[in-house]
């Protein structure tokens, strides 16, 4: 993008701007907003005029009883205030993002302004990947940003293959998307070492192949979080009423067995925080995590635990984290995640390159005011977690084949 001349351009921007609204249509959390104002100020600065493309929610599964979208509560008109005091300037906005209004709106655009387009998932030929619909959006603009790395491994129609309309040398990742995907190579293709990772989350069904794919890379690996007490049982551990996929145990047993093949350190809990209902106010208790009572519930990582994770953390010197270590929404159950957020910042600090990616851990470093102190935080839970299992994404492969 920064070899690109802009002035005097249409630029088709796609962007992630899915973001949480609370009843009165306020945003809640404008992460993903100020994410893309570098790509967008990059372009208006060049002189060139800038055409928005996002989607918010999923409007067409959620429609209203009478079949019909609920435009109320999936427009992007919602954010064109916010964006204008982010961007400094009066953003347009069309009630479409095709169609008459959009091709009109698009045509007067002129340099260093705006326009936001319509929800592109108000048309089904979004997530259908719809060619028709990709080249309506193309002839808006001269040229095209991704910078919706969240979306990225879609193969919708403004994400994909909108790119394919467009010459090579006009189109481009955005600064986001560009970091996005530097960060993981970093971190998975070319990392200092040891390199460590931290796994976390309710299933292993959901991680499989991350697992199995940072077992070829990494020389230690983390788990917490409810996926942990699969991994205990299948060890001959006793786990109460922990959550289990028991169709998972022989599946946790292979990778256990390939982390001593690969001799990559495997680190499970070895207590944890328990109790006897899934509630904040629950009775609880630490135990080993292969000693839980009947009836109760591993709920978070122990101290012994939250101990030893903390020692292979500041070893590292690249370090990826995905998935929380426990029911952190909880309190009770926030102390396992907490640290090791905490050993992510201080592992920083100390010279080591940190990622956090994806989902709920970036919720959990958010929520604890350590964003800022770890190395990246990715904006893109799906798309980052396909990226680390080694898959090709649709929107990357259409700019960069």
């Amino acid at each position: 993008m920064k070899n690109l001349s802009f002035a005097g351009k249409k630029v088709l921007v796609r962007v992630d701007f899915n973001v949480p609204m609370n009843t009165d249509f306020q945003i809640t959390d404008d992460t993903r907003i100020r994410a893309a104002l570098p790509t967008i100020m990059h372009i208006l600065n060049g002189e060139g005029a800038v055409i928005l493309l996002s989607h918010l929610g999923r409007p067409l599964k959620k429609r209203l009883p009478d079949g019909s979208i609920n435009r109320e509560t999936f427009t992007l008109k919602h954010l064109v205030n916010h964006l204008s005091e982010l961007t400094g300037t009066d953003v347009k906005f069309a009630s479409d993002c095709i169609g008459s209004e959009a091709q009109s709106k698009a045509a007067q655009l002129q340099p260093r302004e705006v326009l936001l387009l319509e929800n592109t998932r108000f048309h089904e030929g979004e997530e259908k990947g719809d060619p028709d619909m990709a080249k309506k959006l193309a002839d808006l603009g001269d040229i095209y940003i991704n910078d919706a790395f969240g979306t990225a491994h879609r193969a919708h129609a403004s994400t994909a293959i909108i790119a394919q309309y467009f010459a090579p040398d006009k189109r481009a990742f955005g600064f986001l998307m560009d970091a996005e995907l530097n960060n993981a190579a970093k971190t998975m293709d070319h990392p200092e070492r040891p390199l460590v990772a931290i796994v976390g989350g309710a299933k292993v069904s959901d991680k499989i192949l991350l697992l199995d794919n940072l077992l070829e890379k990494v020389d230690g690996l983390i788990i917490g979080g409810g996926m942990a007490y699969t991994f205990i049982q299948a060890q001959g551990g006793e786990i109460g009423n922990s959550l289990v996929e028991a169709d998972r145990l022989d599946l946790a047993r292979e990778l256990i067995a390939k982390a001593k093949r690969k001799h990559v350190e495997f680190l499970l809990p070895v207590d944890s925080v328990i109790a006897d209902s899934f509630s904040n106010d629950a009775n609880i208790q630490v135990v080993p995590s292969a000693e839980i009572p009947t009836k109760w519930m591993g709920l978070d990582i122990g101290p012994e635990a939250r101990s030893s994770f903390t020692k292979l953390i500041l070893q590292a010197r690249t370090i990826l984290w995905n998935g929380p270590m426990g029911v952190f929404e909880m309190p009770a159950f926030a102390k396992g995640t907490l640290q090791v957020a905490q050993a992510l910042a201080q592992a920083t600090k100390q010279g080591a390159f940190t990622l956090v990616g994806g989902g709920d851990s970036v919720t959990a470093v958010n929520q604890m005011g350590l964003a800022d102190e770890v190395s990246f935080v990715s904006t893109g839970g799906g798309a980052m977690l396909e990226l680390l299992e080694g898959k090709v994404l649709p929107g990357v492969v259409a700019i960069r084949p």
